[in-house]
């Protein structure tokens, strides 16, 4: 699904706005990283475009339609979230949070099809936590509970992945396998919106980067035509060398431990 955001603007409770006529597309199987300073809006721009917040104005299409017009479970069939932190209330296990991402296609209390086992199986198989499938989602690490919620959005076979920092809490391994998971995704046509610190991985993994700056997109494009030297010193404060890696062929970027403010 194709997602358009036309000038969405954001603000908590009346207060200081958050979103500040925001404009970006996300085309059908492309992925866009959204990167900018803690507090930039990053979040909230995907909790919006998720349909847990309604923006103050604006507003977010999938393939042309508003987002007004998808009831609750219509949307949740087409779109999944990973949030940074999911709290669960209860001691399901691992495989039991996985298959609470079909509930959008069968019920709250159907009986598992099984169209839907296997929907399960290849979510956890992408997800890497098979074997973590019988273990408690309190008794594991912060990582591997990512690794589930991850496997509960594959579950759900959505058009649209949302993602809010997905790698903060894996180790270099599941970092890695997590963004090829979804590069392979978004090649078998799934759109995806991405907010993430690591700016080389995002060059990698991302067809365009969408940089945020107090509440407005200060620049978006191609990894190489934003991730800019004078960019990342005006987004970020800091000074970076920006190259491009010889055999991979993809945009590197190294901040300096200088500051603009040191």
């Amino acid at each position: 699904m194709r997602i358009t955001i036309e000038q969405v603007c954001f603000a908590y409770d009346g207060a200081t706005s958050v979103l500040k006529g925001v404009n970006l597309a996300v085309e059908r199987g492309g992925s866009v990283a959204l990167a900018g300073p803690n507090g930039s809006g990053k979040s909230t721009l995907l909790r919006i475009v998720s349909g847990v917040l309604r923006p103050s104005s604006g507003r977010v299409r999938l393939d042309g339609s508003s987002m007004d017009e998808y009831s609750a479970r219509r949307l949740a069939r087409h779109l999944a979230m990973v949030e940074q932190e999911r709290p669960m209330g209860f001691d399901f296990t691992v495989r039991e949070v996985v298959a609470m991402g079909r509930i959008p296609h069968r019920g709250r209390f159907a009986r598992e099809t099984v169209k839907d086992r296997r929907a399960i199986q290849r979510a956890m198989e992408l997800a890497d936590i098979e074997a973590l499938a019988d273990r408690s989602i309190r008794a594991i690490s912060g990582g591997e509970r990512q690794r589930v919620y991850l496997g509960m959005a594959f579950a759900q076979e959505p058009d649209v992945l949302l993602l809010d920092e997905p790698t903060t809490h894996l180790d270099l391994h599941h970092q890695v396998r997590f963004m090829s998971i979804v590069r392979e995704r978004t090649g078998e046509g799934m759109s995806v919106l991405i907010a993430i610190h690591d700016l080389t991985l995002a060059a990698q993994a991302t067809d365009r980067i969408a940089l945020m700056l107090e509440g407005h997109i200060a620049a978006s494009g191609e990894p190489s035509g934003v991730l800019t030297p004078k960019n990342v010193r005006s987004v970020f404060g800091v000074e970076a060398v920006v190259g491009e890696h010889p055999d991979l062929g993809t945009i590197y970027v190294l901040p300096s431990l200088t500051s603009r403010d040191a």
